[in-house]
């Protein structure tokens, strides 16, 4: 008879039966899926591909009911887990060594209530899923900017993009969820239910349950809205870039510019000439009045001398994917990120030295615009606390192959070290690699304490920590 070895939460190891697999399996509408399953690697791989961990076990589940029953079954044997919606977070949190990963790809539906402007959303859907049926009735809420990102992880760490100056963060929106607790219970989380659970989850990870089903507020965008981008040669990049600055202070909150530092890829509207040169790239985005965002957009337009102006109207749900050729899956990935208040001048040197330096053709600098609404939520609404920062930098190091490992992290370590000194010591957890542990307590600031406490209540033997942790209480003193 087969033995299954699974990793325990404690990091030892223990066998289970091939009776006791068999029960588990019978009992889920689902799939279990083991190590000599044929879809066993495909399952397990996720976005990032320097994340390459075995789970002992892989439950694909169809519904809350199979999400409750893997819980249970992980307690019973004290077994160390994690929570895979579409694996697309950098520190590779979705699979876990030897445990059981509960899978909740599978759960991927999407209901639209026209009328209230809201909608039901599981877990596995990526945000392209989600704007495929909002934009049916030309509506959406803030998510990110790469479509194939998963809902789950990025609402969880508190989700912002092109809809955020306008209608907040994806946490802000969120008007209830269906969490399923440590104790293998199904409940309610909203302003009206487990309040304090649901201030926790707004921001606070995927510490203190499994969400089954998220509601959102969706509001009227598109389908038509006015985007593009303006690419300029990075040999006038400093001027560029203070134009920018001085530029979008001023912004309606309907309006987003955004901008990306890399070498230019080989699209057909950037000469060839260019192509594999650095280029400081502004991604501009309206959503509104298309000729009211022209006017407003001119001057970005009419500065310097760009290579590339490809502003136009575009379908939300088109523009939603216009990233995602360069951030497909299975690359090595290894992101330094930052919050600002202002791009002093000492910053966009800093920048600058090093986009002059890349250490690869995939990797880039982006600076995204938020504030507006974002800055209008009080930093204790919602465990994200992070409502002064005006711009959020991420270091997108990106790679083909191990051996360029070394070269990649280290350029991306040292430009995060060398521009500290400018940020404001807060940090967008979603951003953070699975080394980053000591900036956890900086991703929460002052929240940090109220959090402890709230995992303490739904999570005090931290059965949820293939995350970036929030240990409870006891697990913390000892």
């Amino acid at each position: 008879m087969n033995k299954y070895v699974i990793s325990k939460i404690d990091g030892s190891t223990t066998e289970l039966s091939e009776e006791e697999i068999s029960s588990f399996s019978e009992s889920l509408h689902g799939e279990l899926v083991t190590p000599s399953s044929t879809q066993y690697d495909e399952v397990r791989a996720i976005w990032n591909g320097m994340i390459n961990r075995r789970p002992g076990l892989i439950v694909r589940c169809h519904g809350a009911a199979d999400v409750v029953q893997a819980v249970n079954f992980a307690k019973k044997h004290e077994m160390r887990i994690s929570v895979r919606g579409c694996g697309h977070n950098i520190a590779g949190s979705a699979v876990c060594e030897g445990g059981l990963m509960i899978d909740l790809k599978p759960m991927d539906s999407v209901h639209i209530d026209p009328m209230r402007r809201t909608a039901r959303v599981e877990p596995g859907c990526t945000l392209a899923d989600f704007d495929h049926e909002a934009q049916a009735f030309g509506l959406a809420t803030p998510t990110g900017i790469n479509s194939t990102t998963g809902i789950s992880g990025l609402t969880l760490g508190g989700g912002f993009g092109w809809l955020s100056r306008k209608y907040g963060m994806t946490i802000d929106n969120l008007l209830s969820a269906d969490v399923v607790t440590a104790d293998g219970q199904l409940v309610q989380a909203s302003k009206e239910s487990n309040q304090d659970l649901f201030w926790a989850i707004r921001g606070g990870g995927g510490n203190f349950g499994v969400v089954t089903s998220f509601e959102f507020q969706l509001h009227p965008v598109g389908p038509e809205i006015l985007s593009g981008l303006i690419v300029h040669p990075f040999d006038n990049a400093k001027q560029v870039l203070q134009f920018y600055r001085a530029f979008v202070a001023d912004l309606p909150d309907e309006t987003a510019v955004w901008t990306v530092m890399r070498l230019a890829p080989p699209l057909p509207f950037i000469p060839t000439e260019f192509h594999g040169k650095p280029v400081v790239v502004l991604a501009a985005f309206h959503n509104g009045d298309i000729g009211e965002g022209e006017r407003i957009l001119q001057p970005l337009r009419n500065f310097g001398s760009p290579i590339a102006d490809v502003i136009g109207p575009h379908t939300y749900a088109a523009w939603q994917k216009t990233f995602d050729p360069l951030l497909t899956a299975g690359a090595r990935n290894y992101w330094k990120s930052h919050n600002f208040q202002t791009l002093s001048d000492g910053l966009l040197d800093k920048v600058i030295e090093y986009v002059n330096k890349l250490p690869s053709p995939h990797t880039e600098i982006f600076i995204g615009l938020v504030g507006g609404q974002m800055n209008r939520i009080g930093e204790e609404e919602t465990a994200y606390p992070h409502r002064d920062s005006n711009f959020i930098m991420n270091v997108h190091g990106r790679w083909e192959t191990p051996a360029e490992d070394e070269a990649c992290i280290t350029w991306s370590r040292n430009f995060f070290r060398e521009t500290a000194e400018y940020a404001t010591g807060g940090v967008y957890v979603n951003f953070l690699t699975e080394e980053e542990t000591d900036r956890i307590k900086a991703a929460y600031g002052a929240n940090y304490k109220r959090l402890v406490e709230v995992k303490t209540k739904y999570d005090p033997d931290n059965l949820f920590r293939s995350n970036q942790n929030i240990a409870p209480r006891k697990v913390a003193m000892s």
